[in-house]
């Protein structure tokens, strides 16, 4: 994979960063896009140190504007991009009679149209070199709903929706689309967001999980590396849970 670039989205920290740091240690140069640009900067640094190679672009996946130039920075740097990470995304916990019009549209924004705009933008790219893969994340609370989080959870219906479309439209073009819905996973901003929200006791947790615990970036990382792989051009369309055993996909 020495000759591919990825982009991976909310790359600055979470599932996002480890994700990038995955991508350059299985040999593609990364461009790091986070809204949080001083945050992007410590991952990438992270992998050049590591004798990766990886740029940090600050932009919002909401801004066409900024998607485009974070793009061509990146293809300038390290030529065509034929990985996208679609990880970038919002959430919220709010009662369902208190959610409003600006913040359903917000949510909607940056989880359905952020993913729409990058991946619209990038697309060309693995058009022109008959090759491309991309990973959408999406969420568990897609595959089961979640109280308190009709915006986020629907947003993330649709991004599984999205992505067995454009797996049926892009798969001529020899490029493979699919998504992961994490499960329980820490150490994530939005873990400790939620974490305030629903104070289960983790041990409540694990136990309702078949491996017992909860899971890591890098397991989610793992997973997207695999999808990315030469090796799997024949897994399209697929929803590939990465959540201990707790949902089956």
């Amino acid at each position: 994979m020495t000759n591919k670039t990825a982009l991976v989205t909310g790359a600055a920290s979470g599932i996002g960063k480890a994700c990038a740091k995955r991508l350059a240690r299985d040999g593609m140069a990364v461009g790091v896009v986070d809204i949080l640009l001083d945050d992007a900067q410590r991952t990438a640094d992270e992998i050049n140190a590591e004798g990766g190679r990886a740029i940090a672009v600050q932009a919002s996946i909401a801004d066409r504007g900024q998607v485009a130039a974070a793009v061509s920075r990146i293809r300038k740097e390290f030529g065509p991009i034929t990985v996208l990470v679609n990880n970038a995304g919002i959430t919220d916990t709010t009662p369902f009679l208190d959610v409003t019009d600006e913040l359903w549209e917000r949510i909607y924004e940056v989880n359905v149209k952020g993913t729409f705009i990058m991946t619209q933008v990038v697309l060309p790219d693995m058009i022109a070199a008959g090759w491309g893969r991309i990973v959408n994340m999406s969420s568990s609370s897609a595959q089961t709903g979640s109280a308190l989080m009709a915006p986020y959870s629907s947003s993330k219906g649709a991004i599984i929706t999205l992505t067995r479309t454009l797996a049926a439209e892009l798969g001529p073009l020899g490029i493979t689309v699919n998504n992961i819905p994490p499960g329980v996973v820490m150490n994530t901003v939005m873990s400790e967001a939620n974490k305030e929200k629903f104070p289960i006791p983790l041990e409540t947790v694990r136990s309702m999980i078949p491996v017992r615990r909860t899971g890591e970036p890098d397991d989610i990382a793992n997973a997207c590396s695999w999808l990315c792989l030469e090796a799997t051009g024949y897994v399209t369309g697929q929803t590939i849970g990465v959540n201990g055993g707790r949902i089956p996909s």
